[in-house]
């Protein structure tokens, strides 16, 4: 009976996983879509990263709050077509948690509605083997008081004629075949009872499953509905601010086309400073050469001093040698030299104090102690305003407060604030192969020198910042070529 019931169980379960199986291939090309749609908006994301810098370097010289409008605006494009297909993949899951909920809901009712039929059926089998054992119990009692059926031979002895003797025969027969019948009926009647009480008692286990899948399914529906909620809220959200920024970008792009005028005209300032500094330029290169002058016999003299230092040491370890320190005088007052004349080559290149940037060949020297390139000097086509404009410098990155170097010694000729660039510095460095060659250090945090002063190459003249138009910390640099910009790499040494 255990095992029959068991198979029942086993049967209605597989029975209502057919139906949840059935439903969930139904609906596999749909999750294959999303999955493929939410791939496809990951990349997409992914890429958008990945050109970020390329956005960040379009808004250069744009107003700082455009410039973050525009690059929130990206961050809610990156981001929205990802939330979308996440909605409708919350949305399917709830979809799922919802007709898989009906399903079980449906099974179980209907395991219960047979949990009734069975009851019933049950019920009234239970009243036939009562009838059955009633009848049986009569013919038992009858057959205690002689009523039952008659033996052969009392047929035989107590007939009085042949056709007697027929007619008791014939209704001993009839009893015989009717006790049969009853106690055939009885049999089945207690064989289907039981049969009954196993199907009724496989169906309530069923029941009990259904129930705990049921109210398992309810969580998870409820739970994919908050998810779809959460995800419509996020949607909702973002369409909300990419309008609200696509109207800011756009009521800004008038401003953010007078400040590029106005960029344009402290641009032809400057060159008009130049082409009036170039009156001056005589005196300036010839203080140029006077300090450098001065520079170069502040270096010999260092080098002089630190050569007698070295013989003075080398005599007084010669008197301490013995009366073999004459050679050896010779040869390490030789040496000495010349481990002197290299040291102070390298004294030389260090002086102006500061960070030492890479040494180059190259007349100018890297801005920066650890150059790195974020945007060349080139035409550049601005993100908003859909114009090409020239990018007079090269970016490199310089986080918050990154010293900076001068590229070149030369004379301090500007310092101050424009509505460009900043914080800005620009240094003179005096004549180079015929060619004047002045450089420009934009959006500082700080400036470190003034007008008139005199710098070493590699000393600090200031700190990088964001000031101006500029949409984070990083230094402009510009190299002027007789009063032009030209591409700073060209002056530069190698990477």
């Amino acid at each position: 009976m255990v095992p029959r019931r068991r198979g029942l169980v086993r049967a209605a379960v597989a029975a209502a996983l057919v139906v949840v199986l059935g439903l969930g291939a139904a609906s596999s090309a749909t999750a294959d879509d999303i999955d493929d749609r939410l791939a496809a908006a990951q990349r997409n994301a992914q890429q958008r990263k990945k050109e970020r810098s390329a956005l960040e370097a379009g808004l250069e010289d744009t107003d700082a709050q455009l410039a973050q409008a525009v690059l929130d605006l990206d961050d809610v494009e990156s981001r929205l077509p990802v939330a979308q297909v996440e909605l409708d993949r919350a949305n399917a899951d709830l979809e799922k948690a919802q007709r898989e909920a009906e399903i079980l809901a449906g099974r179980l009712l209907d395991a219960q509605r047979e949990e009734g039929q069975v009851t019933a059926q049950l019920q009234a089998g239970a009243g036939k083997v009562d009838a059955a054992r009633a009848d049986i119990a009569q013919m038992a009692r009858e057959a205690a008081r002689g009523q039952g059926n008659v033996s052969a031979f009392g047929l035989v002895t107590g007939a009085q004629s042949t056709q007697d003797f027929l007619s008791q025969y014939a209704v001993s027969s009839s009893a015989a075949r009717s006790q049969a019948r009853t106690l055939t009926a009885l049999q089945d009647a207690e064989a289907l009872a039981r049969n009954q009480g196993a199907r009724l008692q496989a169906v309530r286990e069923t029941i009990t499953q259904l129930k705990a899948a049921a109210d398992q399914k309810v969580v998870e529906a409820a739970d994919a509905a908050q998810r779809a909620q959460e995800r419509k809220a996020e949607v909702e959200h973002l369409i909300a601010q990419q309008q609200a920024l696509t109207a800011q970008i756009e009521d800004q792009k008038e401003s953010a086309l007078a400040q590029i005028a106005q960029n344009d005209a402290d641009q032809a300032a400057l060159q008009a400073d130049i082409k009036s500094l170039r009156s001056e330029q005589a005196e300036r290169d010839r203080r140029i050469a006077e300090e450098r002058r001065k520079a170069e016999e502040a270096r010999k003299a260092e080098e002089a001093r630190k050569a007698e230092e070295d013989r003075k040491a080398q005599e007084a370890a010669n008197q301490q040698g013995g009366s073999n320190g004459g050679s050896s005088s010779g040869t390490g007052s030789s040496g000495g030299g010349s481990s002197s004349g290299g040291g102070s080559t390298g004294g030389g290149s260090s002086s102006g104090g500061g960070s030492k940037p890479p040494t180059a060949s190259t007349f100018l020297g890297w801005p920066t102690a650890a150059p790195h390139v974020t945007s060349s000097y080139g035409m550049r086509f601005h993100p908003v305003l859909q114009i090409w404009r020239l990018h007079a410098g090269t970016d490199f990155r310089a986080y918050c407060g990154t010293p900076i170097l001068a590229s070149q010694s030369g004379i301090v000729v500007r310092t101050g604030f424009s509505s460009g660039g900043g914080n800005n510095i620009m240094i003179d460095h005096g004549s180079h192969n015929g060619q004047n060659i002045m450089t420009r250090y934009l959006h500082l945090s700080s400036i470190g020198v003034r007008q008139g002063q005199f710098v070493n190459q590699g000393q600090v003249i200031g700190r990088s910042g964001n000031t101006g138009t500029s949409a984070a910390c990083h230094l402009h640099f510009e190299v002027l070529v007789n009063g032009s910009t030209v591409d700073p790499m060209t002056r530069l040494p190698r990477l």
